[in-house]
This record gives structure tokens, sequence and C-alpha cells, in this order.
């Protein structure tokens, strides 16, 4: 199984005809009254689409009608800008013609006793008009950083996540982005992992290679998580 990596990034010929509609990962809000959480990633618009995805965190509340979106878009922060995006309406759609995966799910209770966690956590993302493609901070050193502070999510970013090896603040030390175990970081150009839920990752350049010794699977640049078995 290859996670967040079989085939590459979008046949459209433009970004601007690319698909954007829904994928219905996300149940119907008319029709799912609980609270719910979502993590998605799918491969970028272009050729950077062969070895990165791009990822985003929805959250629905208990009865509400809508779902709020929360990414990072790089565009946004130039001359200044804010890139850090809340958006409704789309919690699961085409990321410019690629389907996208569900990296974390939470429904119910336990969602509920986590969006306002979540929220706090987003407000004080240092880097909101700070962003570099490579190696982050990005869309998904945006997640990551999520993911260390609530643990709860269980989020085990692919290989594919580049960006997700910058720690906050470019932070020498942290915990991985699972929020267990450890990590160490050159300002996410080189580091290491070891957690019981990401396994064993050298980091290169942006780049992934490990051992997720608990679902027996390789992680690989480019590829994502490839089961042994």
């Amino acid at each position: 199984m290859l996670s967040v990596a079989a085939g590459t990034s979008s046949e459209a010929t433009n970004w601007s005809s690319a698909r954007r509609d829904a994928t219905g990962l996300s149940p119907a809000p008319d029709t799912y009254s609980e609270a719910i959480i979502q993590v998605f990633g799918a491969r970028t618009w272009g050729w950077r689409g062969n070895f990165a995805i791009h990822t985003w965190i929805s959250m629905k509340r208990e009865g509400a009608e809508n779902y709020d979106r929360y990414e990072v878009i790089g565009w946004r922060a130039r001359n200044g800008g804010n890139a850090l995006v809340q958006s409704r309406g789309s919690p699961d759609n085409h990321w410019f013609g690629n389907v996208p995966e569900l990296l974390s799910e939470i429904r119910g209770t336990a969602a509920t006793n986590l969006i306002e966690r979540i929220e706090t956590v987003i407000e004080a993302y240092p880097h909101k008009y700070n962003y570099n493609v490579w190696p982050g901070p990005n869309s998904n050193s945006f997640i990551a950083h999520i993911g260390r502070a609530v643990p709860e999510l269980n989020l085990d970013l692919p290989p594919t996540a580049i960006g997700k090896d910058y720690i906050t603040d470019g932070a020498p030390f942290g915990t991985a982005v699972s929020g267990r175990g450890v990590q160490f970081s050159i300002l996410g150009y080189g580091g290491f992992v070891a957690s019981p839920v990401e396994g064993i990752e050298l980091h290169l350049l942006g780049l992934t290679l490990g051992l997720d010794v608990d679902d027996a699977a390789l992680k690989l640049p480019g590829f994502g998580r490839v089961e042994i078995f």
C-alpha cells in the first residue's frame, strides 16, 4: 500500500481547470450532526506533486451547519500577507485535481473535547507570515505543529509531507509530529525521529527514509509509506 503516493499530480493542463469539487470523504453536516475532526493530504499541483503533498485540517462542531477548514497557502504570504487561511464549505475537496487521503479522523465527544484546543493551537501558530516551500515552514509544517501540540490526533504524516520536519520556531529538539517520541531537526534540512507512532526516521534535505515497525512499512521519499507485507 502506498500512502498519498499512488500516481502523480493531476493530469489537468492548467491549475485553473483542475478539479476542486468535494470527494465525499467528509459527512454532510445536514446528515451528520456529531462533531468531527479530519486531517487530509493530497498531492500538490504540477511537478512538485511527484514527491510532495499539501495537508489541511477540517473541523465541525456538534450541530454545526458547516465545517471550518484551516490550511497554509504559500502565495498568500507574499508581500507580508497572512498565509494561514480559514474557510468554510469545502472540507474534503480535490486539491487541484488530486484526490485527498484521510490522515487522521476523530468523531463524537472526543472531537468536541479537542476542537477548541486545536483552535487555540492554530491561533498561536507563529509562522502565519513566514512561508518557505522547502524545507519549511510551509503547509505541512503547520499541520505538524498541530500534531505535536495535540497528540490525541495520533497524526503520522507520510514522507511526502515535506516540511513536516521543520519544528516550530526552528527549534532543534521537539516531540515527533504524532506528539509522541522525540525529534531532532536542523531547521528541517536534516535530523531524525524515534517514536512509537512514526517508528524510526532519518531526514535529509527535507526527504524522509524510515521504518514504521508498528505498521510494518517502509517510508520512502516520493513514494510515501509502503507496506512490507
